[in-house]
């Protein structure tokens, strides 16, 4: 009788056990389903920025619903002047997008003034280096340009050697220069600026005052939440205008001159060493040569930065999406003249025929390939778009397109069939 009892009381202590485990599995299964189904399919996005990039536009009354009324007069674009941002990164058009604006007689433009820090301070602190970049920004565009001499390693700073000054249309145009005359349409001939006599800060200074629109293009701000406090100060009220470009075209951009962006690779890296992710792609792969394992595993992060970068402007107060345009490098080499149009009424300028026909031909040239890939010319448009199909082997578009999904599909960029 006491065996049988037994006998039961086990078989019920095993039934209840079997129970627990089965509902522990069932409970299990549907969490984890749960998971799956949150989990983008492609390219993952950046848990810490989802968590933060409300506050970026929450902080000080800027509500991300856009319902403080004070905050929607304060960024409005009836100011005299205009400040735009040409953000991009290496590789993707911006010389091309820069050299519309240059050209463009109401424009004082600046090329790449930020490369001044990178030179200065690399290899520094990556968020220090970035705060330094939004400072120099916002001194340049209250046409203050003594700033430049805390990274310059000189004080006695003139024209002859800053802002990209040998294709420069302020620099070496008149009242600064004769080379050029301001109102002609056409690159800057370099050996013609260069026999310009070099002028005093203070003489671009104010120049720099007597333009309604002023441009600055770089491709050293990491991510454009270094932008916010910017766009956010109603003296700068700064507007923005970002260049994409196909993942596969910038890296394959990027490989040809692979030993001329290793300074920067690293950096870009180093931006973001503080993650087990991150830390992993500042580790050279042993199936490539360092420089191009350093700038294909820059390409992964700056991926990441432009999912960050469209996460931020969707969950951006509607000021932001009046002061900011995205941009496609194929939509601009492919429709110059609608894009262009599109562009200058985002910054208030009018267009005319001679910069119409300038963008047009910048984009009908003979070839694509050149000896110096940072040089401005007129291109084939479609060969520089497409050239990555000829020049990268499959298992590099395969890795491209695998940390680059999530922003291909937003950007409409279709997965390569092959």
């Amino acid at each position: 009788m006491k065996r049988r009892l037994n006998k039961k009381f086990l078989i019920v202590i095993v039934a209840y056990s079997g129970l627990l485990l089965l509902i522990a599995y069932v409970l299990d299964y549907r969490d984890k389903s749960g998971e799956h189904a949150k989990l983008p399919q492609q390219q993952p996005r950046c848990s810490d920025l989802e968590n933060t990039v409300a506050l970026l536009w929450d902080n000080n009354g800027y509500k991300v619903n856009g319902s403080d009324a004070a905050a929607e007069a304060r960024f409005n674009r009836s100011q005299p002047r205009i400040h735009i941002y040409l953000h991009a990164t290496w590789r993707t058009g911006s010389s091309f997008l820069g050299e519309l604006f240059n050209q463009h007689p109401d424009v004082f433009y600046l090329y790449e003034p930020m490369w001044h820090i990178w030179q200065a301070l690399y290899p520094g602190d990556a968020g220090s280096l970035q705060g330094a970049v939004r400072d120099m920004l916002s001194s340049l565009y209250r046409c203050d340009f003594s700033v430049l001499k805390l990274y310059a390693g000189t004080q006695n700073i003139s024209t002859s050697f800053i802002f990209g000054w040998k294709t420069n249309k302020v620099i070496c145009s008149e009242p600064l220069c004769d080379a050029h005359k301001r109102h002609e349409i056409g690159l800057v001939k370099e050996e013609q600026c260069a026999k310009c006599r070099r002028r005093d800060i203070r003489d671009l200074e104010v120049e720099c005052k007597k333009y309604p629109v002023m441009v600055i293009k770089g491709v050293r701000v990491l991510d454009l939440s270094t932008l916010v406090p910017l766009m956010r100060d109603s003296a700068i009220n700064l507007q923005i205008i970002q260049l994409f470009r196909d993942p596969r075209a910038v890296h394959n951009s990027r490989l040809k001159s692979k030993q001329a962006l290793v300074k920067e690779s690293i950096q870009v890296l180093r931006s973001k060493k503080q993650t087990d992710k991150y830390k992993r792609l500042l580790v050279p792969s042993n199936r490539m040569n360092r420089a191009e394992s350093y700038v294909a595993s820059a390409m992964e992060l700056i991926c990441d930065n432009w999912l960050g970068d469209m996460m931020l402007v969707t969950n951006a107060p509607p000021w932001v999406s009046r002061n900011y345009v995205r941009i496609r490098y194929e939509d601009l080499v492919l429709r110059p003249m609608e894009e262009l149009q599109r562009m200058m009424r985002f910054a208030n300028l009018s267009t005319f025929p001679a910069l119409e026909r300038f963008a047009l031909n910048m984009t009908r040239g003979q070839g694509y390939s050149s000896e110096k890939p940072f040089l401005i010319s007129s291109r084939d448009a479609k060969e520089a778009i497409y050239a990555w199909r000829e020049r990268l082997n499959v298992e590099q578009i395969n890795q491209v397109e695998a940390y680059c999904s999530e922003v291909m599909r937003q950007l409409g960029y279709e997965r390569n069939n092959v």
